[in-house]
């Protein structure tokens, strides 16, 4: 069982680095915590929160408080945890303007927050009051920049914390795969995370997985499609990719698809379409 109380980690070559490395560095363990599909209430709680104000920094320096809206999605949890990270880390500052232009975007009419999300592309003289109140805290976000360096304080509130673990790649991957191996419903989760990658798959990469189930290989990567590959004397698309068995290539034919040796032609896995949506193994 994981415990709730996580250190931050950084690693050996950021912790004497700039200050954005630092904060680039807990980003990087934090993405990679959740590749292996840790959740973020098995993290350190003032590593997440780190993260989440880098996050909210970098969408608004490229597109502003618009940017943020558009890719945090539900902010219900994310507005919480760079509140907290704000606060935490003494950024009082943005944190009262992160709460202002909070307010003031959910404070917006449906029309007025279309508008400000298209990016205002009327003139000053046509654009709603709203909106521009919008325009003008993105404008003061930009000002604050350069008299409370939100970055800086993020460094130095990752760099003091007590338990702060400092690692070397090696070492941060050893540790991750033990954080792994506590997770008490590890194959529940990839199961989950498997079935949300089939969902989002395009077809041809579906059949190259049933095709390798039926094979028993694993699949690692599609790497291209062949327009001009040759199957049965006629000019077909084929798909190559790449297994714990060697490279492989799967055509398809009428009702039925092929996983075939590409130096063999040999026929390795067939598999039949039943019906638009269901295949059987040939």
């Amino acid at each position: 069982m994981i415990t709730s109380q996580q250190p931050v980690v950084l690693t050996s070559s950021s912790i004497e680095s700039s200050d954005e490395d630092v904060v680039e560095a807990n980003v990087s363990v934090v993405d990679a915590m959740h590749t292996a599909l840790l959740r973020s209430g098995e993290m350190s709680a003032v590593a997440v929160r780190s993260y989440y104000v880098d996050f909210y920094l970098t969408q608004v320096l490229e597109g502003g408080f618009a940017q943020y809206v558009f890719t945090a999605g539900d902010r219900s949890e994310t507005d919480t945890l760079i509140r907290e990270g704000m606060a935490g880390m003494g950024a009082n500052a943005h944190l009262d303007l992160f709460n202002r232009s909070v307010s003031a975007f959910d404070g917006l009419s449906e029309g007025d927050e279309e508008h400000y999300l298209d990016g205002g592309l009327d003139g000053p003289e046509d654009t709603p009051d709203a909106v521009l109140r919008m325009e003008e805290l993105d404008g003061e976000f930009e000002e604050l920049l350069e008299r409370e360096n939100i970055t800086a304080l993020n460094a130095a509130w990752l760099r003091g914390q007590p338990e702060l673990l400092v690692l070397d790649d090696v070492e941060l991957g050893a540790y991750i795969e033990r954080l792994t191996a506590q997770i008490p419903d590890l194959p529940a989760r990839q199961a989950q995370v498997a079935a949300e990658a089939l969902e989002d798959a395009p077809d041809f990469e579906i059949i190259i997985r049933e095709l390798c189930s039926v094979a028993g290989y694993e699949l690692i990567r599609v790497t291209m499609g062949d327009p001009n590959f040759v199957h049965d004397g006629e000019k077909t698309l084929a798909w190559h990719f790449s297994t714990d068995h060697g490279d492989f290539l799967m055509v398809e034919e009428d009702d039925e698809a092929f996983m075939i040796n590409p130096e063999t032609r040999e026929i390795v896995a067939a598999v039949e379409f039943e019906e638009a949506d269901e295949m059987i193994d040939a």
